[in-house]
Parts: C-alpha cells; structure tokens; sequence
C-alpha cells in the first residue's frame, strides 16, 4: 500500500488529528529541516506520520540514534519502526514528553514538528511546546509548518511560554502551500536596581 493510500485512510478516519489530506512534499522537507546538522542533534520529530521529514533529517546528516519519532497512530508508528532501522520510535501523545525521560537527560537540540497546530485545541498547542522546551538546550530551536497565512502558535502562547517566532521560508511546491516558522526562547532580561545615586546598576 502506497503511503499517499495510508496517509488518505488516517485522514479519512480521523481529519483532525492529521490536518492534512496527503503527506507532506519533499520540498516543504528540505525547507523544514533546513538548518539541521549532524551538530544540530539530538532531534525529535513530532508527528512524522509516513517518514517524509524523516528521510530528510537523516539525509541531512542526523544519525539515526539521535533522532526520535513521536507519533501517536500505532500504525504509522509500527511502519516508522520498520522503515527507519535504529531511529528510535513513541507511540505516544507529543502532550505528554514533558513527563518521560528523552536521550538519558540530555538536551535537545532541534525539534521538528508535523503537528497539525491550526486544528489543535490552544491547550494541546501549549503542552506540546512546554513539554519540548522542557527537554530543549537553552539554543534548542522548534520548527512548525502551517497551511494558514499566521503564525500557528497563538500569541498569548508564546507570551506565556517566553518564546520568540521567527518566518524561515515558505514553498509553494506542496499541496496546500506551507509556510515554515522557527520558535527560540526569548533571551533573559537583566535586572536592574535603582541606587541612592540615581543610577541603575544590576
């Protein structure tokens, strides 16, 4: 069964947990794993469904016992399993990895997200990012695609969690057109006291 066959049946049996009629384009992969290097590492990728940002991401250098597939439909995530030897796999909800050990404690790097945002609950949207940040090196970066013309993360999300979004690209190459955004953690404001002189000093 080709993968645009399984990917049309997940749709059909669920639209919203999967977003999107067909699997992400090889294009909107390039784009989306862009800044990812071997050094970039380790990586989670959430929601990967058929593997097209997986293939990617090892292709770019990621190896593959650096690389983690969350994915919550067990039979995506039995088909990652076998089609991608030595990455390693979670069949889980990507809510709940704030709550489970990744890597032996150590930080990631990069995440990479397939999460289709635009359909989620903002509560679902603030877990997924708060539980990644959790695991994130203070550098760590998260990457998100959306089909719409805004930001996929609310701002009042972002606000809540110190984050700051950046627009990495946008490709028409894929059905509907996908635009990419970077999220990072705000850098840390310095406090200031106010001395008997007048002058602020931290």
């Amino acid at each position: 069964m080709s993968d645009a066959v399984q990917f049309l049946r997940a749709w059909i049996a669920d639209p919203i947990r999967l977003g999107s009629i067909t699997p992400s384009s090889n294009a909107l992969a390039a784009l989306i794993t862009s800044e990812i290097t071997a050094q970039t590492t380790p990586v989670i990728e959430l929601g990967p469904g058929t593997g097209v940002f997986t293939k990617a991401l090892l292709a770019r250098g990621v190896p593959p016992e650096r690389l983690l597939l969350v994915e919550r439909e067990a039979k995506f995530a039995d088909m990652l399993r076998d089609r991608f030897p030595g990455v390693g796999v979670l069949a889980m909800d990507a809510t709940d990895l704030g709550r489970v050990e990744l890597f032996e404690g150590e930080p990631v790097k990069a995440v990479i997200s397939g999460l289709p945002f635009l359909s989620m609950p903002t509560r679902a949207i603030m877990g997924v990012l708060d539980g990644c940040f959790a695991h994130m090196s203070p550098d760590g970066a998260f990457y998100q695609f959306t089909y719409g013309a805004r930001c996929p993360v609310p701002r009042a999300v972002l606000e809540r969690l110190g984050l700051k979004s950046q627009r990495v690209g946008r490709t028409f190459s894929n059905f509907p057109p996908a635009t990419v955004y970077r999220f990072r953690r705000r850098p840390m404001r310095r406090l200031y006291a106010v001395h008997g002189d007048g002058q602020p000093r931290p």
